[in-house]
């Protein structure tokens, strides 16, 4: 397609390394989320916050493995293993940005007007 380029890929010398920053409304979710687990069994909240640490740790270190939710491919998002959760995220030319700790049965996609 002219005009267009692939997205840079790992190993690229092009690739750049962007951080994550985690929205407001997302790190809400997040705590909210885990207090909620924790409550309901010591510990689950703990396990629920690895969860989303090691998923958000992948998408730093491979910004392109979330399932994209957008038509521009920009907006994705990973499950988080053992939990109802995904984390949503958008990625910028300089930064990723999480947009969203969202339960996968609860308002689905109301966290669309974030990206």
């Amino acid at each position: 397609m002219a005009g267009s380029e692939a997205p840079y890929r790992e190993g690229d010398p092009r690739a750049v390394i962007r951080s994550v920053r985690s929205s407001t409304p997302a790190s809400d979710e997040f705590a909210a989320a885990v207090h909620w687990y924790e409550e309901q069994r010591p510990g689950l909240g703990g396990e629920f916050f690895r969860a989303v640490t090691e998923g958000t740790d992948r998408i730093e270190g491979h910004p392109e493995v979330g399932t994209p939710l957008s038509p521009d491919r920009l907006t994705r998002r990973v499950l988080v293993p053992g939990f109802p959760y995904q984390i949503v995220y958008r990625l910028r030319p300089t930064e990723i940005v999480i947009v969203a700790a969202a339960h996968l049965s609860r308002r689905p996609g109301y966290w669309r007007s974030r990206t």
